[in-house]
């Protein structure tokens, strides 16, 4: 289910539980009104991803004071917005992606074969501070892979941009752009 259907079903779920208990909103505006639900909805959604990042066996977190370059080092790790079943970290050598509960889908995508790193939010998604990373390159499996829902998009995106921009000038990689 996506956030936004998540966020409908919270809102419906809102106004019934609003006409349930015979509180009088005739004083307040309909525009209010709907504003009111919108912002509890968005605030239910953060505190279900919050008992949801609780519950989950692994925590994101950040190993930025170890940058040897003899061993991988973790330096995020994450999960999508309102998911249990897959997640992400990102090491000095690459992004790892795994899926499923039980059964599990691992896919793996080299840094050095990074050729580009895209961010997008809509506005739901930069009201929730999510967003999606997309990463496009030369891996013949999946050229593109996209960390879905991530949080704060924005830095995420420039940690992985400086493993990238550290990944291949460690193996000596230059960009060469045609104009």
């Amino acid at each position: 289910m996506s956030i936004e259907q998540y966020r409908a079903k919270i809102k419906s779920s809102l106004w019934q539980a609003i006409a349930q208990s015979d509180v009088d909103l005739k004083s307040i505006p309909s525009e209010q009104q709907n504003e009111l639900v919108d912002v509890m909805a968005d605030n239910m959604l953060v505190i279900l991803n919050d008992l949801l990042e609780d519950s989950s066996p692994r925590k994101a977190h950040k190993d930025a004071d170890d940058d040897s370059d003899a061993e991988e080092n973790i330096l995020w790790e994450g999960r999508p917005f309102m998911s249990l079943v897959e997640f992400y970290t990102i090491t000095n050598e690459r992004v790892k992606i795994v899926r499923g509960m039980l059964g599990k889908d691992i896919e793996n995508f080299e840094l050095i074969r990074v050729q580009d790193i895209d961010v997008s939010q809509n506005l739901s998604e930069r009201v929730l501070k999510i967003g999606d990373i997309t990463i496009s390159g030369a891996d013949a499996s999946s050229p593109v892979v996209v960390l879905r829902n991530v949080h704060d998009p924005n830095e995420v995106y420039e940690l992985l941009r400086r493993a990238w921009l550290a990944a291949r000038k460690k193996y000596g990689l230059t960009f060469r752009e045609e104009m």
